[in-house]
C-alpha cells in the first residue's frame, strides 16, 4: 500500500517527539517515560505475534503474552492485574488508566489475546515471527486481533507520553478464550464485574474498506451489532459392516449428498435498518457507478424477487463479495465432518457441523432451521440444533430469539461520537457509517447489561487480507496499521481532560 494512499506513519515510527499539551497552549502534565518501541504499533505488534497463543478449543496459552503487555503498561506507570483462569497459563490482563473525573463511567477497550490455530504448511512465512514483506506484516493475529490491540495500546501510550490525562478511567482488557473456551469475558464478568464495569466498550468489528484500487480508503465502519451465532449438526446413519462388502445405505454417502444439496442453498436477503444504512453509505462511498446503481436497486426493491436479483448484482460487482453477501442473509458454513475410525470398517454414522450466523432483525434462526429441515426432508439425515448440555432445542431457540431481537448499540454515546469524529479527521476522503459485524465478539456480558459496545479493526484492508482472517498468510498493511494507530489516537483524544 503506497504512502500516498494513507496518512503518514505514527510519530514514534517517524522518529520525532510527539507534540505536547503545552504546545497547544495547555498546562503540561507529567510525562511517562515510555520507550519509543512501545509507542510504535508495528514494533508492539511484532512482539505480540511472537507469542503462540493458538486456541484449539479449550483456551490458549496467553500468560507469556500477558506478561509482556503487563511490562509495557508497567513502564508507562499504569496499574495492571493478571487474572488467571482455571486453565493453566490462560489468563486475562486488565490495565486501568485512571481518569480525572470519577463521575464519568469508564471506557473499556477490549482485545483478545488468543488466536485460531494455523496450518503451518500453508503459510509462506513463520506464522509466529511477525515477518514484514511487501509492505505487509504477516502473522497469526495480525488482523484478528493483535493488530487492533497494538493500535489501541500504542495510541493510549502516546497520550501518556505526552503528559495527557483523560476525563474518565480507560480500562484496557486483553481477554482470553474469545475464539473458544469456557473462561472468556462472560466468566470474567461473572467473577470480576467490578473490574470491567464501564459506560461503553470498544472492541474488534468494523472494517475499513478500500476503493477498487485496493489502497484508497473508501468506507470506514464501526459495528454496533453482531450477527447471531448458532450451530447445526447434520447426521446420517447406515449399516456398519466390513468394507469389503459395501451396502447402499452408506452414512458417508448420504451425508455428502445432503451437504451438496444444502450447499447450493442461499438464505433469503433481509435488510434491516442497520444494514440499509450501511449499504446506503457504501453506495455514496464507492467510485464504481455500476456498483452504486446495483446497491440502489437493492435498497429500492419492492419485492423479494427484485431484491434477490439486485443482491446478486451487488455481490458480483463488489470487491469484497463474501463480506457483502454475509451482511445480507443468514450464512451457513460447513466446518467439521466426522465419520469412520478404521479403513476396513464402514461406519454407522457421519456428521457435519454447520456454523450459522443470522442477521438480527432479519431471518430468525428458528426460521432458518425449519427451512434446512424442509430442504433435507427427503434425505436420510437428521438436522439438530446444537445446544448446551441440559438445554432443550426450544429453550435454545428462545435464547436465540432474544439475541436476534437485541437492539443495536445507540449512536448517541460519547464513544461513538469520538469514533465518528476520528474517522472524518483521519480518512477525510472516505464515508463513515455504523454497521453490522458479520462475525462475533466478546461483547455479550456488556450487551446483556445494556452497555453499548462498538467495534473497529482500525486499518484499511483488501479483500485478500480479509480472506486471511482465520486463514493462511494472515496479514495487514504496515502503513495502514500506522494510520489506524493515528485514528485511535484521535478517538482517545476526545476524552482528554488536559
Amino acid at each position: 500500500m503506497g504512502a500516498t494512499a494513507l496518512a503518514a506513519p505514527t510519530l514514534a515510527r517517524a522518529g520525532v517527539v510527539p507534540a505536547t499539551a503545552a504546545a497547544a497552549g495547555e498546562a503540561p502534565a507529567a510525562r511517562a517515560a515510555i520507550p519509543t518501541a512501545d509507542l510504535d504499533s508495528l514494533d508492539l505488534l511484532t512482539r505480540m505475534l511472537a507469542f503462540d497463543t493458538q486456541n484449539h478449543g479449550k483456551g490458549g496459552r496467553t500468560r507469556e503474552h500477558a506478561d509482556m503487555l503487563k511490562a509495557v503498561w508497567d513502564r508507562a506507570g499504569v496499574t495492571t492485574e493478571i487474572i488467571p483462569t482455571p486453565v493453566p497459563d490462560n489468563v486475562h490482563l486488565i490495565a486501568r488508566i485512571r481518569g480525572t473525573n470519577p463521575a464519568n463511567k469508564p471506557i473499556l477497550v477490549l482485545g483478545h489475546s488468543d488466536v485460531v490455530p494455523v496450518e503451518r504448511k500453508n503459510w509462506s512465512v513463520d506464522p509466529f515471527a511477525g515477518t514484514v514483506k511487501g509492505g505487509e506484516i504477516y502473522g497469526r493475529g495480525a488482523l484478528d486481533m493483535k493488530g487492533a490491540n497494538a493500535a489501541f495500546i500504542s495510541a493510549l501510550l502516546r497520550h501518556l507520553s505526552e503528559g495527557h490525562t483523560f476525563d474518565r478511567d480507560i480500562i484496557v482488557l486483553t481477554d482470553a478464550d474469545e475464539e473458544a473456551g469456557d473462561y472468556g469475558s462472560s466468566w470474567l464478568a461473572e467473577n470480576h464485574w467490578d473490574k470491567i464495569d464501564a459506560g461503553a466498550v470498544l472492541t474488534e468489528g468494523g472494517w475499513f474498506l478500500a476503493q477498487r484500487d485496493g489502497t484508497t480508503p473508501m468506507l470506514v465502519t464501526v459495528t454496533r451489532q453482531d450477527k447471531v451465532y448458532f450451530n447445526l449438526d447434520l447426521t446420517s446413519t447406515g449399516t456398519a459392516t466390513h468394507s469389503s462388502k459395501p451396502m447402499p445405505d452408506s452414512a458417508i454417502v448420504a451425508l455428502s449428498r445432503a451437504v451438496s444439496e444444502l450447499g447450493s442453498y442461499q438464505a433469503p436477503v433481509r435488510l434491516t435498518p442497520v444494514t440499509r444504512a450501511y449499504y446506503s453509505a457504501l453506495a455514496k462511498a464507492t467510485d464504481d457507478r455500476r456498483f452504486a446503481r446495483a446497491i440502489g436497486m437493492l435498497l429500492d426493491a419492492s419485492d423479494q424477487r427484485t431484491r434477490e436479483r439486485a443482491a446478486r448484482l451487488v455481490i458480483a460487482r463488489s470487491t469484497y463479495p463474501y463480506l457483502h453477501s454475509a451482511l445480507l442473509r443468514t450464512t451457513a458454513a460447513y466446518v467439521i465432518e466426522e465419520a469412520g475410525y478404521k479403513e476396513n470398517v464402514i461406519p454407522s454414522e457421519a456428521t457435519c457441523r454447520v456454523n450459522c450466523r443470522a442477521v438480527p432483525g432479519g431471518q430468525k434462526p428458528r426460521e432458518f432451521l425449519a427451512t434446512v429441515r424442509t430442504i433435507l426432508r427427503d434425505r436420510d439425515v437428521e438436522v439438530t440444533l446444537v445446544t448446551p448440555p441440559g438445554v432443550s432445542e426450544e429453550e435454545q431457540l428462545a435464547t436465540l430469539d432474544a439475541t436476534w431481537a437485541t437492539p443495536a448499540a445507540g449512536i448517541d454515546n460519547p464513544l461513538f461520537g469520538a469514533i465518528s469524529a476520528s474517522a472524518r479527521a483521519t480518512y477525510p476522503g472516505a464515508v463513515f457509517t455504523p454497521a453490522l459485524f458479520e462475525a462475533g465478539t466478546s461483547l455479550k456480558p456488556w450487551r446483556a447489561k445494556g452497555i453499548p459496545g462498538y467495534g473497529v479493526y482500525p486499518y484499511v484492508i483488501t479483500n485478500d487480507q480479509l480472506i486471511g482472517m482465520h486463514g493462511n498468510d494472515e496479514r495487514i498493511w504496515v502503513d495502514a496499521l500506522a494510520t489506524g494507530t493515528e485514528f485511535m489516537y484521535r478517538v482517545f483524544d476526545r476524552f482528554r481532560s488536559r
